[in-house]
């Protein structure tokens, strides 16, 4: 299964290596990374149909926001499921990432524990 994780702080390709590590060694996981939105859809784009089956995406990004691609992928891919990543906890930011058809809603730090339940039943769907 195929993931992309789209954040424009670059340090989190190393984080999420580290903790997805065991699975992508054995074969469960496959880590894609796009560090804007436009680089998001540009990779969803180039894939026919796309093999990303999750889209993990943080919210605050400089030019095409979190909010934005969740829109544009939920229009162009409905099948992708997408989980939002904010910095900030807001009640706000919540309501219009569900509104707008997110699986799900994390704050950073990330509890990788709960992404990872949250991982597993996209795996087990497939």
């Amino acid at each position: 299964m195929k993931i992309l994780i789209v954040d424009d702080e670059r340090d989190v390709e190393l984080l999420f290596r580290q903790k997805f590590r065991k699975e992508v060694r054995n074969g469960l996981l496959e880590l894609a990374f796009a560090f804007s939105g436009d680089e998001a859809l540009q990779l969803l784009d180039s894939e026919h149909p796309p093999e990303v089956v999750y889209v993990f995406s943080d919210i605050n990004m400089p030019g095409m926001t979190g909010l934005e691609l969740l829109e544009k992928i939920k229009s162009q891919f409905p099948s992708i499921s997408v989980s939002m990543i904010s910095a900030y906890g807001d009640s706000e930011n919540f309501k219009k990432a569900m509104d707008s058809g997110a699986k799900e809603f994390f704050t950073k730090p990330i509890d990788f524990d709960s992404l990872k339940i949250e991982i597993g039943k996209i795996i087990n769907q497939e």
